[in-house]
This record gives C-alpha cells, structure tokens and sequence, in this order.
C-alpha cells in the first residue's frame, strides 16, 4: 500500500480495520489523484457495528433527554471549531466549490443544537379519555437504526439524520457512500469528544451490493433511513420490509423553478443559475426545469446563456471557482448520455453539452453549464433526472399551465415559485405535488424545517418535531384512578363501558 492516510472504520469508539482486511481507495474528481485509502466493511462488519449498538442502546435507550441535550449541544460546539477542517474533506472528496462547501459546512452545528434542544424539551402527550382514567403517551427510541447517505452533500445529509436519531436515544449504524466516506469516518471523533458513549455512533464505509445490503436486510434494525436514487430506495425499502423496519428515503427529485412575467428579469436569472448549477447540478432539489412565462422567455434564455457561459470552472479548493468538478468518470458519463439524449429528442443546445477540457480542468470531470431550450414535457430530459449541470427551460402561457407542468414528473421532492404576487405565489404554492417549495429563493434549509417529498421522491422527513417523532415509537399508558372494586365476571356489569 502506498504512503497515502488510511481512513478505518468507526465502531465502538474505536479506528478498526474491516474483517476482510481489504480498503478501496478514494479518488480526488478534480485531480483523479488518489486521496486515500478506506477500509471496506462488508456483511461481517455489519454484523458487528449492529451488535455493538445493540449493546449500546441497552444504557444509551435509557438517557434522559437532557443528558443526550447536552451531548449533542456539545457535539455542535466542537464541530464548529473543526468546521474548516471538514470544508476541505468534503471538497477533496466530492469536487464541490470551497465557497460552496463552506457555506454548507458552517451550518452543520445547527443540527445538533436544535435536535439537543428538542431532546431536552419536547413533551409527551396526555389524550382525553372518558372515565376516571388518566391517559398518557411517551415517546420511547426504536432501537439501532440503520443510515445509508450519498456522495452528493456527505456530512449535512448524515447530519440530518444522526441529529433526530441520537436526540430521541437511538443508537447508529452509518454506511456513507464509498465515493465521499471521509466527514461521516471523522463525524465519531466528534462525537467521542462531546461524551457519547462507545457504540452509540458507528459508521462501516463499503459499498451498496455488501454493506448496504447487509445493513438494509439485518433484522436488529428497526429503522433504515436512506437518501439515494429512486430505484434504490425502493429496493431497500423492500428488503426492510422483511423485518417490519421502519423505512425514511429521501430520494430523486426533477424540480420545477417556475418564473411568472411579473418578475424581474436579472433577478430571475440570478435564482435560475443558483438554482440549476449549485453543486455542478448534483443535488435532489437541482432546479432542473425553468418554467418561464412566455412573454419573459427569449429575454430570460438570452440571458441565462450569457451567466451560464461566464460561471467560473477550476480548483474547487480555489474560493474563485464557481463551479467544480462531477463527483466520478460514471456521473460524468451519465451526463454526456442525456445531453446526447436530449439532442436526439430535438432539444436546442443553447448553452455548454461539452466536457472542460482546458486547464486546469483538464485532469479532472468538468463539464460545462448546460441549458436546453425548445423542450416538450414528455422529453426524457425534462422527465428523468440526470444529477448534472443540466438545465431544461420550458415556456408557459397561464398560471394554470405552469401547475400542470410542474406536477407533471413523477417526482415531487422540492419546486420554487418566482413571482411579486403575494396571493398567486401561496394560490400556486398550494396546488403543487410538491414536498419542499421555496418561493423567491431556492435550495434554502433549517434543522426546524421539514424535509421531504412527495410521488416518486420520497417517504418520511427529515428536520424538524416529525423527523425526531419518526425516529420514536408511542407507548400509550392507560391508568384507572378509581378506587371501586370490579369483577366483570362476578357482578351485574350490564351497561359497563369496557372497551
């Protein structure tokens, strides 16, 4: 093995090796330079971390909410003082922009705070119940969940699931994708720090066909929470299924970004860049289809083009670049194919369809800011999502059609309306399929704020009371305060309400 770092899994507190003793390595998308080398878990080492938080759970199950609180505001104070450290693990790994990631990253500690904070203070329920009985609900951890994150945003999306799992007393075994390990590997020395007890916090990097399907199909799970495709979501879904696991999967998205005439024009580029090109476009939320008022539409891809071709490609550890690097050769091949997809179908190429060749993005998998124009709704373009700097505009004619083409893709994850109509903006707001809807922003989050989508794009939410509720289960608890004596099988109970 070469003098490269060697990342190991974190499993009961501590760095180990994978049983097998193998490690993949880890590709700079920049650079296609090797980073590291990491050890690859398989079923046997999700066989162990699951036992390990198993025994965890055992004592960490039984914390009090104000003691997890405290571990987990902790958590938050000692990742801020790591955050840039983190930046650039996740720009190395994933090619994402420093000015990017580093807005991203800064954030992170917000989760923590706010699910320690829900920790300590949310409360049960006591529901009315006739007769002299009181009647009261506690809501109590499921157990060893399961997490299986992506590449795309590494530590914010493991974030949003570890934070609602630990607040509600749950212990955690994390299988982050083998393209973007590092920040998830690293997460448990935080964790470590802050107090939190050894195997309550495990993370066994590997890949989909063995760890993921291990730890999708291992009946000590009770909950598999999963942010990935469309296709794998309902295949884990199934597998979990098996043992009644509960499921949470944030899955694909194809949102609509819809700009009405009443919206300036500077302004509504401005939010169709943001929205289309953050990420190189890899994100669920990409703002994949402008939907542009017919009589806004010349002007606004006239427009888009110019900024398109002007966003700023390089070094994504250079806080000048803009734009990065696709995450693999795979991802940038996926591209190319729907591009050459979307010219077959008859779209315009009005902007980028080409790999950046030139330096100094010449060794990595650049590809330009890409828009298609002249698209129909049934095009697979506008229909299918690419997980790329792709961006198809569509024109509308009434507020009616642009609802019709917003709700027509089988997914309904996030969607954004541009308009200074206050009563159109919530009219249309209200009628989108739509799980997460911005309206004159985009792509914007909070730990408070739920998560999720509809259709195609989703079950379950991340942020907020319901995520922390969705990690729990209800115990209902049913007390008779009465003092009078009762034998149903005694006495005259003719008229006895007894269910």
């Amino acid at each position: 093995m070469s003098d490269l770092p060697v990342y190991q899994m974190f499993v009961d507190g501590e760095r180990v090796s994978s049983a097998s003793g193998k490690t993949f390595e880890v590709e700079d998308p920049a650079t296609k330079e090797i980073l590291a080398h990491v050890s690859e878990g398989d079923k046997e080492d999700i066989e162990n971390a699951v036992r390990v938080a198993a025994k965890a759970f055992a004592s960490w199950g039984k914390t009090s909410g104000e003691e997890r609180g405290d571990i987990l505001g902790r958590a938050a104070d000692i990742l801020a003082k790591r955050l840039d450290e983190f930046v650039r693990l996740e720009v190395d790994q994933t090619g994402r922009p420093y000015r990017e990631m580093s807005a991203q990253v800064a954030r992170l500690p917000e989760w923590y705070s706010y699910f320690g904070a829900l920790a300590r203070t949310y409360e049960d329920t006591v529901p009315p119940f006739a007769g002299n009985y009181l009647n009261y609900t506690r809501r109590v951890p499921l157990g060893v969940v399961g997490h299986i994150t992506p590449w795309n945003h590494p530590l914010l999306i493991l974030t949003k699931k570890v934070a609602p799992a630990l607040a509600a007393g749950n212990t955690v075994v994390a299988k982050p994708s083998e393209l973007a390990p590092f920040a998830p590997l690293l997460l448990g020395e935080v964790f470590q720090e802050a107090g939190l007890p050894d195997g309550v916090y495990n993370a066994v990097p590997g890949f989909g066909s063995t760890a993921g399907l291990a730890l999708s199909s291992h009946p000590g799970i009770r909950k598999i929470d999963l942010t990935g495709g469309t296709e794998t979501g309902k295949k884990v879904a199934s597998i979990a299924g098996e043992n009644l696991a509960s499921v949470g999967a944030e899955l694909g998205g194809k949102a609509s970004v819809i700009f009405f005439e009443d919206i300036d024009l500077k302004e509504a580029v401005s939010g169709a860049l943001f929205s289309s090109f953050i990420a190189s476009g890899q994100t669920c939320v990409q703002g994949a289809r402008a939907l542009v008022h017919r009589s806004m539409y010349d002007d606004f891809i006239e427009n888009l083009v110019t900024r398109a071709n002007e966003i700023t490609l390089g070094d994504p550890q250079d806080p000048a670049t803009q734009m990065g690097p696709l995450v693999s050769e795979k991802q940038l091949n996926r591209v190319e194919e729907y591009v050459q997809i979307g010219i077959e179908e008859g779209a315009t190429l009005a902007a980028g369809g080409h790999r950046v060749t030139d330096p100094p993005c010449d060794k990595g998998y650049y590809y330009a800011p890409t828009i298609f124009t002249d698209v129909k709704n049934e095009m697979r373009v506008a229909q299918e999502e690419i997980f790329g700097p792709v961006v198809c505009v569509l024109p509308f004619d009434s507020e009616e059609e642009a609802v019709y083409l917003a709700n027509a893709t089988e997914y309904g994850l996030a969607g954004t309306i541009w308009t200074n109509s206050v009563r159109r903006a919530h009219r249309v707001a209200h009628q989108l399929d739509i799980g997460v809807i911005w309206i004159n922003d985009h792509h914007r989050i909070d730990p408070a704020s739920p998560w999720g989508g509809f259709k195609m794009s989703g079950i379950g939410r991340e942020n907020g009371i319901p995520a922390y509720q969705q990690y729990t289960q209800i115990k209902n608890i049913m007390v008779n305060l009465s003092d009078e004596p009762f034998d149903w099988y005694v006495e005259d109970v003719t008229g006895v309400r007894y269910s």
